[in-house]
């Protein structure tokens, strides 16, 4: 018999429904004295799950535009008895992710079940986040909010409708999309992040429109480096726009601050204008790798560990539970891969390989 299977239930409201669920409550001594590390050290505190390899929109840096979903995705009591293996290993932060999220019908709720889980070491609620490209967003932030999501990150590379119907391939997108990020605000879920792919040549001219969109909007813009990570495999060096080009092209429109980190294990180099108004994050893993401090560990569509994003090797989870394991085998499989954790990736050194899958089918 599992731990969850032997333990003591108690009924709860569902938040979103009001109808009773019953959640298993984790007893202390099945948790363990100290979170996850791996060999180099690192603390393992923040999982990623792709809860879908579909999505209703083909951006070019990111898909064909010809292929669609490649792998399964699973029913949700098992993401959820996954998740709260990894919790009861000291995950606090779980992010759902896709392909897009919030396409699967019940992810209301998983949220609301998630919310029920509590953090091992300090019995903290779990920090529940999503990132969305946003077109289903303005219908179901309130309902997310109230089911107990803590936070939401929209993903948006353009803020020129024009541009940004360039970039999904989906006409109208951007009128949607601003209605989800607006209606996450009414809803409590700000600060919103909005996150951006920059492409030179392609929308590096929105860095300023993106800048003054933080300051109107009350959103915090994180540009992220372009990685070799898109479905097509056309990334090559001279794409990235690194972090160096985009600071000093944010203080000619007006001078920045830099703003500590909130976290050890933050990806992103933040900072607001020499008003304080506005807040531009600028995650660099091409120019300014971050791998020493990496805290994440992600779960694909289909049940594998990927434990960094350019792996070459997925570790099968799911397979554990597929033949009846119990939380003990699932257990001992998670940490058995935290292990194999790398040391870093090798962006534009001799030799590197990208990695097994794209971006898409791993989950951001």
């Amino acid at each position: 018999m599992s731990l969850i299977d032997s333990q003591t239930s108690a009924a709860l409201l569902n938040p979103v429904t009001g109808i009773p669920v019953r959640l298993p409550v984790m007893p202390a001594s099945s948790m363990p004295a100290s979170p996850m590390k791996d060999k180099f050290g690192r603390t393992i505190t923040d999982l990623r799950v792709s809860i879908t390899d579909r999505c209703n929109y083909k951006c070019v840096y990111c898909r064909t535009g010809t292929d669609g979903a490649q792998f399964a995705e699973l029913a949700m009591k098992d993401y959820l008895r996954m998740i709260r293996i990894f919790v009861s290993l000291g995950i606090q932060k779980v992010r759902l992710t896709g392909g897009e999220p919030l396409l699967r019908k019940d992810i209301i709720s998983l949220v609301a079940q998630l919310a029920e889980l509590r953090t091992n070491l300090v019995g903290d609620p779990l920090d529940i986040a999503i990132t969305t490209n946003g077109h289903l967003l303005a219908e179901m932030a309130a309902p997310l909010a109230r089911a107990g999501l803590s936070r939401i990150t929209v993903s948006m590379d353009a803020v020129d409708p024009a541009i940004f119907a360039r970039i999904t391939r989906v006409p109208g997108s951007f009128e949607k999309v601003l209605a989800g990020v607006r209606a996450a605000q009414r809803a409590g879920l700000g600060p919103i992040k909005v996150n951006c792919v920059l492409l030179r040549g392609f929308n590096d001219d929105q860095i300023i429109p993106f800048a003054q969109f933080s300051r109107e909007e009350g959103v915090i813009v994180r540009f992220i480096e372009f990685m070799p990570l898109e479905e097509d495999r056309l990334w090559t060096p001279d794409v990235v726009v690194p972090l160096q080009e985009v600071v000093d092209e944010l203080n000619h429109y007006r001078p920045l601050k830099a703003l500590p980190a909130n976290n050890p294990g933050e990806t992103a180099r933040r900072y607001t204008f020499d008003d304080g108004v506005g807040e531009i994050g600028i995650i660099a893993p091409v120019s300014q790798a971050f791998c020493g401090a990496c805290s994440r560990i992600r779960l694909t569509s289909d049940g594998k560990i990927r434990t960094c994003l350019f792996s070459h090797f997925d570790h099968d989870l799911y397979s554990v539970l597929a033949r009846g394991g119990s939380d003990d085998d699932l257990v001992a499989f998670i940490l058995k891969t935290v292990e194999t954790k790398e040391a870093r990736h090798h962006i534009g050194e001799p030799g590197f390989l990208k990695p097994s899958r794209s971006m898409v089918h791993i989950g951001g």
